[in-house]
């Protein structure tokens, strides 16, 4: 047996050809065949405000698409236990963290006058850091840059006061975001 027969790992192969796919697929028909109902429609809620918000058709399709990529690159590795024992802890903390942020935006929205953009925003940005320590091992720079893309502007403060305006262009947006966290969280999705 040679050097290359014996450095073959079928499973390896395959890991490296769904990410790779994903790179080339990761569309909104494709997420709405992986992603369930709710998730979906609150991706298209965050598409709207995000499009509404940059004033740009290109911009939001591409935050919305670095989102999805990136949870499904996740998604892959965790469903091939392609994690270490230090980083299955990152995931644990990570899903508490977004249980957080998550419970944090249903409250904000459904309790008058105690939006606080930092306490949010904050919380948005510790799930940014543990998704970095999360795919250090796994996936490329671009990756990286994916992740910050999209909290760059989803944990941006400024976005966040726009969004929580009371009687701003984006509450319907943020209605149907808030009714969808509320259904995830009910059904312990998140």
């Amino acid at each position: 047996m040679d050097a290359v027969t014996e450095s073959f790992n079928s499973k390896s192969l395959a890991l490296q050809a769904q990410k790779k796919i994903l790179s080339k697929m990761a569309t909104k028909a494709v997420a709405n065949m992986l992603i369930d109902d709710t998730s979906s429609e609150i991706l298209d809620e965050l598409y709207k405000v995000t499009r509404d918000y940059t004033s740009d058709k290109k911009e939001a399709h591409k935050v919305l698409k670095d989102l999805i990529k990136i949870a499904l690159k996740i998604g892959i590795l965790y469903r091939n236990n392609q994690f270490n024992q230090d980083e299955v802890e990152v995931v644990d903390k990570f899903k508490k963290k977004l249980n957080q942020a998550a419970m944090t935006a249903v409250s904000f929205y459904e309790v008058e006058f105690t939006f606080d953009r930092n306490v949010l925003a904050e919380l948005l940005t510790e799930c940014k850091d543990l998704l970095h320590i999360l795919i250090e091992r796994h996936l490329t720079p671009k990756s990286h840059g994916r992740i910050d893309h999209v909290f760059r502007l989803f944990a941006d403060v400024e976005f966040l006061s726009e969004l929580y305006n009371p009687v701003g262009v984006y509450k319907e947006y943020l209605q149907k975001i808030c009714e969808g966290i509320n259904k995830l969280l009910d059904e312990g999705i998140i």
